[in-house]
């Protein structure tokens, strides 16, 4: 593996694997010269990054937080695919990345990227972060509608920008791939815009509601992820350009219409076609699904036949017991039987 790729760690990395996240929440207290030391000794951070750890050592438990979020949704999105956005084991720190600038190297980047903006944007409006709060640019003020905004709007000003401080510090080579990286960055933090919600409550006599105040206020994290999942069947296939009239190259359609057609900044983009991550291979950052748990009944995602990519699987007898038919008893305590059940399990060759 060359340098340049292992540079090109996919995002999440930044702080879900390479960094410790008790060691962050180390940082938290501390300030000056005591912040500054700690964050020199996070691996895997640039030279911006550890200046912005030093100036807000308060977020980066956010920051933290936010790329397991992208990790954990990742995961959920895609259980039953071939690629479950299941890494290699977490070391060597740098190991641990999807290689290919695929698919799904694009949503990993903008599912973590979206993970930090949408984390640091909750921990401002719980005060959690000294430099930032609720958004009041409308307060006070009404809607067309005649409602008013009040409570305590979502900061995602703050959020998109520190998320892109510190999220694009690692993307400075200025090729295809860190072009690529930048894009579904920014397409993640878009999503979380896009998503946000209006609440409102009510004021008035006996519900009434002859008054409603309303704010902004952020999605579950699984809308954002769902919306990112659209993006990401619907990611536009792109090369590298490079332009007379242009000072710097640039990310082209592969098939665009028109000539040099730049892809819109909510698509997800990829450089390469995604491997078929039926076995392993660490060229490409594929781990196989051989020993991955099948649906032998189910004909699409998540079914052997898919899922073991024509391999056949093995099935595997096992007796599943469980507490149930349980009963309080006052006062106090409950007895319950134990049911067991023969069940089948089956994994891929």
């Amino acid at each position: 593996m060359n340098m340049r790729l292992q540079r090109s760690v996919i995002l999440y990395v930044i702080i879900l694997v390479s960094v410790d996240h008790a060691h962050i929440r180390a940082v938290t207290p501390a300030v000056g010269l005591g912040a500054r030391l700690l964050c020199s000794r996070v691996p895997g951070f640039t030279p911006r990054q550890r200046r912005l750890c030093s100036r807000a050592p308060d977020a980066m438990v956010a920051v933290s937080e936010g790329a397991r979020l992208g990790m954990t949704e990742c995961q959920r999105l895609f259980s039953r695919h071939r690629w479950n956005c299941t890494l290699p084991t977490l070391a060597p720190p740098l190991s641990h990345v999807v290689l290919v600038g695929s698919r799904e190297a694009a949503f990993t980047y903008a599912v973590s990227s979206a993970g930090v903006t949408y984390s640091v944007t909750a921990a401002c409006a719980r005060g959690n972060i000294s430099t930032c709060g609720c958004d009041h640019r409308k307060r006070n003020t009404y809607s067309a509608g005649g409602w008013k905004w009040g409570g305590c709007s979502a900061d995602i000003r703050y959020g998109v920008k520190f998320s892109r401080r510190f999220v694009d510090a690692r993307e400075t080579e200025g090729d295809a791939r860190a072009l690529m990286n930048l894009h579904n960055n920014n397409a993640g933090r878009r999503a979380v815009r896009k998503t946000l919600r209006t609440e409102c409550k009510c004021h008035g006599v006996s519900g009434s509601c002859t008054m409603k105040t309303c704010w902004v206020t952020l999605p579950p994290f699984t809308t954002v992820g769902k919306h990112l999942l659209a993006k990401y069947h619907r990611a536009k296939h792109v090369a590298l350009h490079v332009s007379r009239r242009r000072s710097s190259p640039y990310l082209r359609l592969q098939r665009g219409r028109r000539r040099a057609r730049r892809p819109r900044r909510s698509h997800l983009v990829y450089l390469s076609p995604s491997p078929s991550y039926c076995t392993r291979d660490p060229a490409t950052g594929s781990l196989g699904t051989h020993g991955r748990t099948c649906n032998r009944t189910h004909t699409g995602a998540g079914g052997c036949d898919v899922l073991c990519c024509g391999r056949g699987y093995n099935t595997h007898q096992y007796t599943r017991q469980w507490q149930c038919n349980c009963k309080f008893f006052w006062c106090c305590y409950v007895t319950c039987h134990t049911c067991r059940e023969e069940a089948e399990m089956h994994t891929c060759k």
